[in-house]
């Protein structure tokens, strides 16, 4: 049975059922846009194995190559939170000035009414990665993505760490934990230096910067 599909709808997150790196990269293979898995997904990519459990999933693509995600998705309407601290998300047809002020993009499947995919709009400039923490901080794609040995592309996991840092959960720990060993040094000191720009003093900067 198909769902309605309403302007602003609730999140009503126990309908979240993701579908996994797999199967995204299968439905996205003709796309030429520089997309990526992002946030906890990535650092189990990294690592070569699921470690734990995803409630989502989320990649990532420049903001300007949207609609080539949305277009590889034909049964899906794409949502955006509406930031007003309620639990509520607007669809992405009338979402008017809610594109700039938000990067999120949830994909609903118009046949099941289950939440399947993040996707998080990213800025850009130039051809270039642009940190959506500090937009001085600037990367090639090829410099942003890397690959799992069946081709699925990743966000490199010292910039899910960037990212993750700012609530540093536990599960954030955990995953800072699990990548340290397996980090080159230059990208160690990568993430230290911007990790040090964007908050000053972080209680992580320790643990990375450890011998």
């Amino acid at each position: 049975m198909q769902v309605a599909v309403s302007d602003v709808v609730d999140a009503d997150l126990d309908r979240w059922d993701a579908w996994r790196p797999d199967q995204v990269a299968r439905l996205l293979a003709g796309v030429r846009a520089p997309w990526a898995v992002a946030a906890g997904w990535s650092i189990d990519l990294f690592l070569g194995g699921q470690r734990r459990e995803h409630e989502d999933l989320e990649i990532a693509v420049p903001g300007d190559r949207f609609a080539e995600i949305g277009e590889a998705f034909p049964d899906c309407d794409f949502f955006l939170p509406l930031g007003d601290g309620s639990e509520r998300l607007r669809r992405l047809d009338p979402a008017g000035e809610l594109l700039a002020t938000h990067h999120q993009t949830w994909a609903r499947e118009r046949s099941t009414g289950k939440w399947r995919l993040d996707v998080f709009r990213e800025p850009f400039a130039e051809g270039l990665w642009v940190c959506r923490r500090d937009e001085a901080l600037r990367l090639p794609y090829e410099e942003v993505i890397l690959r799992t040995a069946d081709g699925i592309p990743f966000q490199r996991p010292e910039i899910t760490l960037l990212f993750k840092a700012k609530h540093a959960r536990p599960r954030d720990d955990a995953d800072l934990a699990a990548v340290l060993p397996a980090l080159e040094p230059e990208r160690r000191a990568w993430l230290a230096e911007w990790l040090q720009r964007i908050h000053p003093g972080h209680r992580w900067l320790a643990r990375i910067r450890a011998p």
